[in-house]
């Protein structure tokens, strides 16, 4: 930032000379982009605004009109201001026409009342320009290597606006171009004051520039985007007009932004990012208060306050052998729930939780009934998705608040966990619908049903183990077919003779009688908590 008029004023040099101001007071803000020593009366010409200019007058003409043009010279070629050493033309005070003209053209017009030598000034002032001219470049040099690293590493909207709003000290947020809030970095101030409104507030705010300061706003807005493609804004908030360097940081944050859109092959969408950021703050506590999350919800255009909260968990089927393949096959997942969304006309934040699994939190008006809405959305989601019915829609209980919504997430987690392992076709699960398997995925972490899955088939699996052998898989086999010895001797493609070998083999290693129904029961229920407890530590 160059210095002011008022900055040269308190310098210790133009001091010693005893300056007063006789023009131009409210003009002392005006910027000093060099000093310049000229005592002749055309000197206006020579100069290309930014100026401020020293004379001790010895050379000016005596007639006032004369005197009011040079000043009128000086204001018409911008220089910032003009300081006249009284003692050798003009003694005591500068002729009124001089003073009239200056404040006439709004020309700050300031006097030495003892004699200072010029070099002095200009020293001074030059290596004052100097000094904040390497800062600048030393800032701007930090804000390169910065972005740069980010640029490489690949960052998200929303580590680079926290690097935007430290470096700044300043709240930073990207829109997308229909003005909701794709990332928000408040730098410590309320983020509901901060988004409130902020679509109507965006709109109003259209710089004809791509990077530009709109001083009714007080925004630094900078348009996002690459290869003739505008995807976004950068705004950043301030309390006063930018300095350059805010500028550059403005558009250096801009390009890596774009950049990181330009460099996006198998991620999720920057809307889905920002869904996913808000569900996982929700979840994780992140936010403040629910005020918070629910401000960030509405700023990308999904209502939450006065809904019934459904919290829905989708699992693709398929296993996910590449991880590229798997990303993007969960992408894709992701476009297409938040698609099915806007079809079914149900506003929702959808975003990816982790890398197998897509979350949805579903705002429904109070007199909506949430089955059908499932419903819906379930449906239109086969149809738009590329992998067709390959996936589970798993729904935790209905709430009211957003305090609650943590807990029906992980209800719908635990169901969808559940429900993958053996979906059934319907369009969609709760709780209640896993019956046995849901109970016993709940309890996977007690002790006591591990003990007692180890004390059932403990002897079966260190068999299999010891000898390589598969009894385990006919065991299994045997009572899914309820117990039918030539259906599950069919399923198990073997003949009858050899799956009866098996069983007597199998009594005789589980010392039980498997005709027996309370016998094979807990066998069931052991082999359904075995699984419970492989797929978890998997």
């Amino acid at each position: 930032m160059l210095p002011t008029i008022a900055d040269v004023l308190a310098l210790e040099t133009v001091r010693r000379g005893n300056p007063r101001v006789v023009a131009g007071a409210d003009r002392l803000d005006s910027k000093v982009r060099w000093v310049h020593v000229g005592e002749i009366a055309d000197i206006a010409q020579l100069l290309r605004g930014g100026e401020l200019v020293l004379t001790t007058g010895v050379a000016l003409p005596q007639d006032p009109g004369k005197l009011a043009d040079y000043i009128a010279e000086l204001s018409s070629v911008g220089v910032s201001g003009l300081i006249v050493e009284l003692g050798r033309r003009f003694v005591g005070e500068l002729p009124p026409s001089v003073v009239e003209a200056a404040e006439q053209h709004g020309l700050p017009l300031v006097v030495l009342t003892r004699e200072t030598p010029f070099v002095q000034i200009t020293e001074s002032v030059h290596a004052r320009i100097i000094d904040i001219q390497l800062e600048e470049l030393r800032a701007s040099e930090q804000l390169h290597e910065v972005f740069t690293e980010l640029s490489v590493e690949g960052a998200s909207p929303a580590e680079v606006l926290a690097q935007v709003a430290r470096l700044s000290g300043r709240p930073v947020l990207l829109e997308n171009l229909a003005h909701q809030v794709l990332a928000c970095e408040s730098a410590g101030r309320d983020t509901g004051t901060l988004l409130a409104g902020w679509e109507t507030r965006s709109r109003a705010v259209a710089p004809a520039e791509r990077t530009a300061y709109d001083p009714a706003s007080g925004w630094i807005v900078t348009t996002v985007g690459a290869r003739g493609q505008d995807w976004g804004r950068l705004i950043l908030l301030c309390e006063a007009p930018p300095s350059p360097r805010d500028l550059v940081l403005a558009e250096r944050a801009a390009t890596t932004l774009a950049l990181g859109r330009l460099l996006e092959r198998h991620q999720e969408s920057l809307e889905r990012q920002a869904h996913g950021t808000i569900i996982t703050g929700i979840l994780t506590h992140a936010y403040s208060d629910p005020d918070e999350a629910a401000a960030r919800a509405r700023a990308v255009g999904v209502p939450l306050t006065g809904r019934k909260l459904v919290s829905v968990v989708i699992r693709p089927t398929d296993p996910m052998d590449q991880a590229l393949d798997g990303q993007a096959q969960l992408g894709e997942l992701a476009e297409a729930t938040a698609a099915a969304c806007r079809d079914a006309k149900l506003p929702a934040l959808v975003g990816a939780l982790d890398q197998d699994r897509i979350g949805v939190l579903l705002p429904l008006p109070p007199r909506t009934q949430a089955e059908p809405a499932l419903t819906a959305l379930a449906e239109r989601l086969r149809t738009l998705s590329k992998i067709g019915g390959a996936f589970v829609l798993a729904a935790g209980s209905v709430v009211d608040s957003l305090r609650d919504v943590r807990r029906s997430f992980l209800e719908a987690e635990q169901v969808a966990d559940v429900a993958v392992r053996q979906p059934d076709g319907r369009p969609f699960y709760r709780l209640p619908d896993l019956r046995l398997r849901g109970l016993l995925h709940l309890l996977r972490d007690d002790a006591r049903l591990q003990t007692f899955a180890e004390r059932e088939l403990g002897p079966l699996l260190a068999h299999d183990a010891q000898r390589g052998g598969d009894l385990t898989r006919i065991l299994r086999i045997y009572l899914d077919a309820g117990r039918n010895k030539a259906v599950a001797a069919q399923k198990a493609h073997l003949s009858r003779p050899a799956f009866y070998d098996r069983l007597r083999r199998l009594e005789r290693i589980l010392d039980t009688d498997l005709d027996d129904v309370e016998s094979c029961l807990s066998l069931h229920v052991a082999l359904l908590a075995l699984e419970s407890f492989r797929r978890d530590s998997r």
